[in-house]
């Protein structure tokens, strides 16, 4: 398998492509890939003629240096994952590739990035959109595929498209989990086998509390739902809402919104888990 590592590179391909009519496929990550990658960069192969994965970990995002630090980094091993799904072209570039200056750009999201992750993560929001953008400028794709365990990240991607015009087309795809119910994360890899054990209970909950959606109030089921994960050894819930799909903003009676989504942020030990659920 070819890694590419630079811009020039990558765009030297890509433009013949895209001058021969091929259309592009692209999937961001940040390497330590799983099956839930993989479901991304089928469904990209399947619907593109040339496809694009990028690996790479973007300091921008992470407002805790300890995290960045200890993110996972498996890039022999992800690419050997890619060959077997269908050896799509990986763009594994350094940080002064896609930053050969700092990027100061702050962008804007409203309400839409005040709440949950950007509560509790202040600039991750500015830091993803500031590689996203970047990398679509490089990569230039017709189609981008994420995965919606990350559901507000979803929403503030779509939200920046619009804001910057671009010609590519957002694609959300369902979380893939493990069979025991656990969603498929990167993170996951730093779990204890006795914290792996007690993650199951994040998935177990939202999914029982989804059943009592009929006989409970919103306010007693977000209740219930965090005093049953926080009574796991090793668990301890950040924050857990039941928010409007589109505007993501909290719902106070099942009633005020179309589709209500639970969405939860757990700490297992140090390592944070995040989830998420229709209702």
């Amino acid at each position: 398998m070819k890694i590419i590592q630079t811009i020039v590179e990558l765009q030297t391909v890509l433009t013949s492509k895209k001058n021969a009519g091929k259309s592009i496929g692209f999937v961001p990550t940040m390497g330590a890939l799983h099956q839930g990658h993989i479901s991304l960069v089928k469904k990209m192969i399947a619907e593109n003629d040339v496809s694009v994965v990028s690996i790479f970990v973007n300091p921008t995002q992470f407002n805790d240096p300890n995290d960045l630090l200890q993110y996972p980094r498996t890039l022999e091993a992800d690419c050997a994952l890619l060959q077997q799904a269908g050896n799509p072209i990986v763009f594994a570039p350094s940080v002064e590739e896609i930053y050969p200056e700092p990027d100061t750009r702050q962008f804007g999201f409203g309400r839409l990035e005040t709440v949950m992750e950007g509560q509790f993560r202040p600039g991750h929001f500015n830091g993803v959109a500031q590689v996203v953008s970047r990398l679509f400028d490089i990569v230039q794709p017709d189609r981008a595929y994420f995965g919606e365990k990350d559901f507000q990240q979803v929403a503030i991607i779509r939200a920046l498209v619009k804001q910057l015009h671009l010609p590519v087309t957002i694609i959300a795809c369902p979380i893939v989990r493990e069979a025991d119910g656990l969603a498929l994360s990167s993170r996951n890899a730093r779990l204890t086998a006795g914290q792996r054990k007690s993650a199951v209970a994040i998935s177990r909950t939202l999914f029982e509390s989804r059943e009592k959606k009929a006989r409970l109030p919103v306010a007693a089921l977000k209740q219930e739902v965090i005093e049953q994960i926080n009574a796991v050894p090793e668990l301890h819930v950040e924050y857990f809402d039941l928010v409007d799909r589109e505007t993501l903003q909290s719902v106070n009676h099942w009633s005020d919104a179309a589709q209500v989504v639970g969405c939860i942020a757990v700490y297992d030990g140090e390592v944070r888990l995040i989830d998420n659920l229709g209702y």
